[in-house]
């Protein structure tokens, strides 16, 4: 094969750099279109995306999808109910995955025995274990104090949904509710004694 002849296989080049000589031979044709339409491809792609508006920003993704959240968390809340509640503080599966949500964000405050007290000393939350509810006692008065916060957060808990979401939430009030019965009294911050429903 003559290196002359451009039509024999690959030429290589007379200068050499270090022991290493370069190919001087013509891009497949396939591999030319290809690049070609890709650039074609960008020019269209830009100008109808940035100049048109054509397609969903990534700001329009994310609030789809954060929309999307929104929607099936708000069903999720409308299926959960005290009765629900209360079934689910039976559930042993439900129980310690609570059990481990509260051990990792809810001890410092509330202590491992829900007592709020550590060694003698009053911890900043209060106790769980009882039956004096300062926001209401009912499953579902405790899950919107845990999801929300207290209604002063300055002086009280802060809302956990965030960064615990629904499901763990859900979890650690039904393992605060696997330390009550359904049915025992329930009273409320000067007030006199409820029944729990």
């Amino acid at each position: 094969m003559s290196q002359d002849s451009p039509n024999q296989g690959p030429q290589l080049r007379e200068h050499v750099y270090d022991g290493i000589q370069e190919y001087d031979q013509k891009l497949p044709n396939w591999w030319l279109f290809t690049w070609y339409i890709t650039m074609v491809w960008f020019v269209i792609a830009w100008v109808a995306y940035y100049q048109f508006g054509v397609g969903m920003s990534d700001e329009k993704n994310i609030q789809r999808a954060m929309d999307n959240i929104a929607e099936v968390q708000k069903q999720e809340l409308e299926q959960i109910n005290d009765d629900k509640l209360w079934e689910m503080s039976r559930d042993e599966k439900i129980v310690a995955a609570g059990a481990a949500t509260y051990n990792t964000t809810c001890v410092a405050c509330h202590a491992a025995d829900l007592s709020a007290h550590l060694a003698g000393a009053k911890l900043p939350g209060l106790p769980l274990n009882d039956q004096e509810w300062k926001h209401g006692g009912n499953p579902t008065q405790i899950l919107t104090v845990v999801r929300k916060g207290s209604p002063d957060i300055t002086k009280g808990m802060p809302p956990w949904e965030p960064q615990l979401g629904l499901q763990r939430v859900v979890e650690v009030v039904a393992y605060v509710l696997s330390k009550h019965e359904k049915g025992e009294p329930i009273t409320l911050a000067g007030d006199s004694p409820l029944k729990a429903k």
